[in-house]
């Protein structure tokens, strides 16, 4: 149940889409008696529009999510590297039959090089179908794919395929490989969906070390240089308004160790 509200949360609170909603109301309130209401919605949208892609306000939410946890500094042989699914279009890797990755790649090929750097250290993905209405397969077997043609070896490599959400991916991959106390993981995710995802992976009894990747801020003035407006700007916003929303939610339902998890 929490994974179909969650999902259909992230529909309902897309930004361009209540813009768009608005827009579409105040048009047809804009005919006959409520005309000057319908009018004023119409203005609203767009300017909210402008708002949404000309300031700078994706990239400071998205910003603030992004610098929570900074990339370890030092780093001890953990037990294993535990990388999150998101990364692979498994659509497109059926359609072509090769593996296709989307933005999110940076998870993958980092988790490789960590494997190498750490020879003894487990690679564990984490990640089933993620989608409301799944289309029969599964992340996981890409991915395995994908690291073994990058010269991984398949003892190395540990598989959870039934998660569908980042709490499922904490619960299932404790079930999995039953981590011992003094154990330490590397989690790598994007930096954005870090602080969801540490709060969880903590909560559900992992002592996990951030790795964060996959960056959209610079961090410096130029997140707020007129270069980034319009498109990238807009797209910025809806990840940073999903993600404020999934800490919110998840602590809310007890999934996460606070409210805006800390290093």
């Amino acid at each position: 149940m929490f994974f179909t509200i969650a999902k259909l949360a992230e529909i309902v609170a897309d930004p361009f889409g209540l813009i768009l909603g608005l827009a579409l109301l105040g048009l047809a309130l804009s005919f006959g008696r409520p005309a000057p209401i319908g009018r004023a919605l119409c203005l609203a949208a767009v300017s909210l529009l402008l708002i949404e892609s000309l300031s700078p306000l994706g990239s400071i939410l998205l910003r603030r999510l992004e610098d929570r946890f900074p990339p370890p500094a030092d780093l001890k042989p953990p037990a294993g590297i535990i990388v999150l699914g998101g990364a692979l279009d498994v659509g497109l890797t059926l359609a072509r039959q090769q593996p296709t990755l989307n933005s999110l790649a940076a998870r993958l090929t980092t988790g490789v090089a960590l494997a190498r750097r750490f020879p003894e250290a487990k690679l564990i993905f984490t990640g089933g179908a993620s989608r409301l209405f799944p289309g029969g397969s599964n992340e996981a077997a890409g991915v395995r794919d994908l690291w073994i043609s990058l010269g991984m070896p398949a003892q190395r490599m540990t598989f959870e395929s039934r998660s569908r959400n980042t709490w499922e991916n904490a619960v299932l991959t404790r079930a999995l490989i039953a981590p011992k106390p003094d154990e330490t993981f590397l989690l790598v995710t994007s930096a954005w969906h870090m602080p969801r995802a540490m709060g969880i992976f903590r909560c559900a009894g992992f002592n996990v070390i951030a790795y964060p990747v996959d960056y959209h801020t610079y961090g410096d003035s130029r997140d707020f240089l007129p270069d980034r407006a319009g498109l990238q700007e807009m797209g910025m916003l809806e990840i940073a308004v999903h993600e404020w929303i999934g800490l919110f939610a998840y602590h809310l339902t007890g999934k996460t160790n606070a409210w805006f998890p800390h290093p």
